[in-house]
């Protein structure tokens, strides 16, 4: 296991400097930053000073020399919209995204788990059909329009949470709801699949000979031994809710990475951008390390060479 790990994390290196120089490139694919740090009144010697002091006249290897450099000091330079440094900004942030995202995967699988296990005990039943038909409903619908109709009806019509914004726990219903539901609409058919394929293996019909109560045979047998692909999917899931919930924070305005990533976007902020999806990079390599090391505590099949 020491030596997997160590060999996994030696993986990431490649994989983060691969990430480094997309990152790079898309600030000189943005434009000039000068353009959108410097009014547009600026003469053509201001901008060349400052172009100057942040060696955007260097050649590009250079450029990029320099941009690792500080980038593994967790140095991305300095947000111009808020004067303050982009790592900072970011990590600022960060809290209301793992907030978000913690309660919306809770959701997800509470939701999600029983749901599944029912759908796959009761084949082809009425619940069977109406669990797949909310799957099928969930991942069809988009995640603003979800958000939306929950805040016309929760919100507008019945006043009983509030639009936007955080604060208090009613704020963090609306949000988590709408990405609680597009996840388990994920999940369900992965759980009920998984289910599915070990009811029919030949321990889970020794079990039933032995006399076992059904929850227990579900329960101990079954589901631990269909845990492996859950486990992949919520893995999955939780750089997703932190880093992508890009319309979500937006509709209800959460404080949160992404919202930030969007107005940085837009703003043409790009120092905000890169510490971002740098962020977002190093959470989605980690929950995937993660992963791979649960699967071994879940099925002792699974060994490490």
């Amino acid at each position: 296991m020491a030596k997997y790990l160590a060999r996994r994390i030696l993986q990431i290196i490649p994989v983060l400097i691969i990430i480094s120089v997309i990152v790079f490139l898309m600030v000189n694919v943005a434009g000039d930053p000068t353009s959108t740090m410097l009014p547009p009144t600026a003469s053509d010697e201001e901008r060349e000073t400052l172009r100057d002091a942040m060696g955007l006249n260097e050649p590009l290897y250079v450029q990029y020399g320099i941009f690792i450099s500080n980038a593994v000091k967790g140095d991305f330079g300095t947000s111009y919209k808020f004067r303050r440094s982009a790592m900072d900004v970011t990590l600022e942030r960060m809290p209301a995204s793992v907030e978000l995202a913690g309660i919306s995967l809770l959701f997800s699988v509470v939701l999600a788990i029983p749901l599944g296990i029912l759908s796959a005990k009761f084949k082809n039943s009425p619940l069977d059909i109406i669990v797949s038909g909310f799957s099928v409903l969930g991942r069809a619908m988009p995640s603003f329009w979800v958000g939306i109709m929950l805040i016309l009806v929760f919100a507008v019509t019945f006043k009983w949470l509030p639009v936007s914004g955080r604060g208090t726990f009613a704020n963090l219903i609306l949000p988590s709801v709408t990405l609680a539901f597009i996840q388990a609409a994920q999940m369900i058919p992965l759980i009920r699949s998984s289910m599915l394929d070990i009811m029919h293996e030949d321990y889970i019909r020794t079990a039933r000979s032995k006399g076992l109560a059904e929850r227990v045979i579900i329960l101990k047998h079954a589901f631990k031994n269909a845990l492996v692909p859950v486990v992949t999917i919520v893995a999955l899931q939780i750089p997703t809710l932190i880093g992508s919930s890009l319309i979500t924070e937006t509709v209800f305005a959460w404080p949160g990475l992404g919202q930030l990533l969007v107005q940085s976007i837009n703003g043409q902020d790009m120092s905000v951008v890169q510490a971002c999806i740098f962020i977002i990079a190093i959470i989605t390599l980690a929950a995937n390390l993660l992963a791979d090391l649960v699967y071994c505590l879940i099925d002792p099949r699974i060994k490490y060479q």
